[in-house]
């Protein structure tokens, strides 16, 4: 162990501090800015993290923040630029010289360079493969082959590899050697005289054994491992069902090709879920893109259409019960509470069974139990609303009917808003379509026709004692 404790860390930066970019914080920077206070600038962005320098970049526009990313040395633009939103990015990759945005390129990890350089033009793209480092750049066409939504699209090509015949000492000094230019390593990947991974070692294990010791004596053979092709919802699920942190990534003949880690699960996660969220309210996750008004409307419109149609229903439902109405005006008061909750509570439902459908939570051979247990819990919102508003209606008209009809109709509007939220989902999943897409429109709108029809059905068989 004597290469370790010799070892003598590269230069390390500044101790970085952990600040809320507040309004006030950021009026001060804007004014820095304005008044072209390089130093004073400085001074405050060197004691930043990344994601915070990215932060105040993501709120300047124009001149602004061109400045202040030029400010920046090449090791610390290269950390921010991955972190920049997609308008910002956009912006500050126009005004960088090509040459200096190849050497910010060559600092990154490769599989942030690739999705840097996969959002510029061809034109552009080849001029900066063409500038940057030969090793760095091929690194990055590789991964650039990759669909961007699977395992080979989110993996970076860096990985501590060893022989299978090497010796822990041989072990430690890849790791130094990969150490200086590489952050985040969990594993060293075990490979056979054909690149073929067959183990791995943990960190720690390096320094539990004899310098001389055969890795191969020591390595986990039993590799969990995904292929280029893997969709990047898949790969997530693996993270999470074995708790780990790095995962490794083959070709189809178990090659060794890189490495994907849970950073870049995270980032996966926050995606998919701004996807799900989207398609939740009959939109699209592209609408997140920089589109026109025209085209984020004729994404939408198809929804909000299907919408109106439905809804059509709960006109004529209302239409059916004039008599009804005009007999017990109070009753459309109502009305909006009761579709506004159950329909609500429906939503809730969906977008739990959607999330559980996307992480592997909710099974569609076991469809019964995310039901049962739904209906659980909309049963105790139910009667805890009902109630409430039964109480409510009873006291405002004077008449406890009255509060039984509005009580009891938002008791069966919420359960069947849940069921319908719940089953709704996995309807779709099994007919082969996008749950996400579909559960948020239908369910809204089929629940205010239930509940409508539900709520008038119960006052009109009542209605002589109203």
């Amino acid at each position: 162990m004597a290469e370790l404790e010799s070892y003598t860390e590269r230069e390390t930066r500044p101790q970085r501090e952990l600040i809320e970019i507040d309004d006030e914080l950021m009026q001060d920077i804007e004014e820095l800015v304005r008044t072209r206070s390089n130093f004073l600038l400085l001074n405050i962005l060197q004691d930043l993290y990344p994601a915070d320098i990215a932060h105040i970049l993501n709120r300047l526009e124009g001149d602004d923040l061109e400045f202040v990313f030029s400010l920046l040395s090449t090791e610390t633009a290269s950390e921010v630029l991955p972190e920049l939103s997609d308008e910002s990015r956009s912006f500050v990759l126009q005004h960088i010289a090509p040459a200096d945005l190849a050497k910010m390129l060559d600092g990154m990890a490769s599989d942030d360079a690739a999705d840097i350089i996969g959002e510029m033009t061809d034109e552009a793209a080849e001029q900066i493969l063409g500038t940057m480092d030969v090793r760095d750049s091929s690194h990055v066409e590789e991964l650039l082959r990759y669909d961007e939504s699977t395992a080979g699209g989110i993996m970076a090509k860096e990985v501590a590899v060893v022989d299978d015949r090497a010796t822990l000492k041989n072990a430690i000094r890849v790791v130094r050697k990969f150490a200086r230019d590489h952050r985040n390593i969990y594993n060293v990947y075990v490979v056979d005289e054909n690149h073929l991974l067959v183990g791995t070692v943990a960190l720690q294990d390096l320094l539990l054994y004899a310098p001389n010791k055969r890795i191969k004596s020591i390595m986990h053979d039993d590799v969990i491992s995904v292929t280029t092709d893997v969709d990047q919802e898949e790969v997530a699920k693996i993270f999470q069902k074995y708790d780990i942190v790095s995962l490794p990534v083959t070709d189809t003949a178990g090659k060794l090709l890189g490495r994907i880690t849970v950073d870049d699960i995270v980032d996966v996660l926050e995606e998919e879920h701004e996807e799900d969220v989207a398609r939740m309210v009959g939109s699209d996750a592209d609408e997140l893109e920089r589109r026109s008004p025209a085209q984020v409307a004729m994404l939408r419109l198809p929804w909000v259409l299907i919408t109106l149609v439905v809804e059509m229903g709960a006109v004529f439902m209302v239409s059916r019960f004039d008599k009804t109405l005009s007999q017990v005006i109070l009753l459309a008061a109502f009305m909006p509470i009761i579709s506004a909750l159950s329909g609500n509570t429906g939503l809730q439902s969906a977008a739990i069974i959607v999330r559980g459908l996307a992480t592997g939570h909710v099974q569609l051979s076991r469809w019964w139990h995310p039901v049962i247990r739904q209906m659980q819990t909309t049963f105790i919102i139910g009667t805890i609303c009902g109630t409430l508003l039964g109480i409510v209606g009873a006291l405002w008209e004077g008449n406890p009917v009255f509060g039984f009809v509005v009580g009891f109709s938002m008791l069966i509007s919420i359960n069947i808003s849940g069921l319908i939220g719940t089953v709704s989902p996995m309807v779709s999943k099994r007919l082969g379509f996008d749950p996400a897409i579909t559960a948020g429109p239908f369910e809204t709108a089929f629940q205010d026709v239930v509940g409508i029809t539900i709520f008038l059905s119960i006052a009109t068989a009542l209605l002589r004692w109203l």
